[in-house]
């Protein structure tokens, strides 16, 4: 009687179906910084356009405001915008070991740039693919190099000069996220201008207007927008603008 159990357990586990482990997910993993005050209007923008696009991007958004419509606080903090860097570097990296090889692209819009900075000054060399600043809230002068070398396939940063409010007179009044009363990198581009480094500086134009982006801080979120001059610069069968 064992044997014949014996036998028919080992034939019942032979005829088992075992499942497959799933598949590594093959989408660029794109972290998104929201700007000031925790309004989420960069991560709702990247969700919705994601959505209408059938979901070709895997987003995680990395929260770091000191609170809902706490935005001069945020704007003013540069010491909290450069320790919730080191955090967000350091859930990038764990995340990559536990999905090593896969694509990995940094957003940020606005003071969120600072965070973003913040975390490419401290991340490992080539350990993401690509950042893309939206609007950045920081100083013309920041020191890229850092997030250049952490990046592989550079910095693109969308600028317009149309951007008066907030990165002219706010900035202006406030200072920038770096602590510094210069002219704001969303608004002017950075001061370290070369494409040869990994830096493109993208200037809005009125030939733009059309996807509902106007120039102002936060047309970059119009899903015309975001589909035509963003989503190709994070998948990487699209061609770039």
């Amino acid at each position: 009687m064992n044997r014949l159990f014996a036998t028919c357990f080992a034939a019942l586990l032979a005829s088992a179906t075992v499942a497959a482990p799933p598949a590594p997910d093959s989408r660029p993993l794109v972290w998104i910084v929201d700007g000031a005050g925790d309004l989420r209007g960069c991560s709702n923008a990247f969700t919705n356009a994601n959505m209408l696009a059938g979901g070709p991007l895997d987003l995680t958004v990395f929260p770091w405001s000191h609170g809902y419509r706490r935005v001069l606080l945020d704007q003013m903090d540069a010491k909290h915008a450069r320790m919730q860097g080191q955090r967000l570097a350091e859930r990038i990296v764990q995340r990559s070991k536990l999905e090593p090889g896969r694509r990995v692209i940094l957003v940020a819009h606005s003071a969120g740039s600072a965070v973003a900075l913040a975390a490419g000054d401290v991340l490992p060399p080539r350990s993401i693919d690509r950042m893309i600043l939206l609007a950045p809230s920081v100083s013309t002068g920041y020191d890229l190099r850092p997030s250049l070398a952490a990046s592989t396939g550079g910095i693109d940063v969308f600028c317009s000069k149309k951007d008066w409010v907030a990165l002219g007179f706010v900035t202006r009044v406030v200072g920038t996220v770096d602590k510094r009363w210069a002219p704001a990198a969303g608004r002017h581009g950075f001061r370290l201008g070369c494409d040869e480094c990994g830096l493109r500086q993208r200037f809005w134009t009125a030939e733009q207007a059309w996807t509902g982006h106007t120039g102002g801080h936060h047309g970059m979120h119009a899903p015309a927008f975001l589909h035509n001059y963003v989503f190709p610069l994070i998948l990487p069968n699209r061609t770039e603008p």
